[in-house]
């Protein structure tokens, strides 16, 4: 199978992106729930979602020449575009990126579409992949989302000597 054709798609906003994507899964998702159960869909949905992530994170890292946080924070400006996100940036460095989202169109974009459940899987479920792929040595660590209803989302990234293994599970939001 040839290799397709790079994904420019985030030229037009991740934000509108996300949009068209869920305008067209949420009712695929729907029907395959019927049909199969809701909650084996959407766990393959996640995870098939993951791996684009990881994908997507890889080709983020190549674009951008190198794969460090300084590189990965420029990087950002797709997900922002159109005010998609609102951040407070807390701490900069090489070995640590913190910041808080405390304005996220997107949560908003899903609640008008009155599919704010899946939200998570569609976008939040995201960030862990996406980093994952961009380099497995930098870690996420989010305890909350506006998502799921909290003031802001904490994103903690920092940058580690290369380890085994994938980045710690989410922790659930308080």
């Amino acid at each position: 199978m040839p290799e397709p054709p790079p994904d420019t798609l985030n030229e037009i906003g991740v934000l509108r992106r996300r949009e068209i994507e869920a305008r067209i899964l949420a009712p695929v998702l729907e029907a395959l729930g019927r049909e199969f159960g809701r909650e084996a869909v959407l766990r393959v949905a996640a995870e098939a979602i993951r791996e684009i992530a990881r994908q997507q994170g890889k080709g983020l890292a190549d674009r951008c020449g190198a794969a460090g946080l300084p590189e990965f924070a420029a990087a950002l400006e797709p997900w922002k575009r159109g005010d998609a996100l609102r951040i407070e940036v807390l701490e900069q460095s090489p070995e640590r990126f913190h910041f808080n989202v405390t304005g996220c169109r997107y949560a908003d974009m899903y609640r008008a579409l009155g599919i704010p459940e899946l939200g998570e899987v569609l976008s939040c479920a995201r960030d862990h992949a996406l980093i994952e792929g961009f380099n497995p040595a930098i870690r996420l660590r989010r305890t909350q989302t506006r998502m799921q209803g909290a003031p802001f989302c904490d994103f903690r990234y920092r940058a580690e000597p290369a380890l085994p293994g994938p980045n710690p599970p989410e922790e659930p939001a308080r």
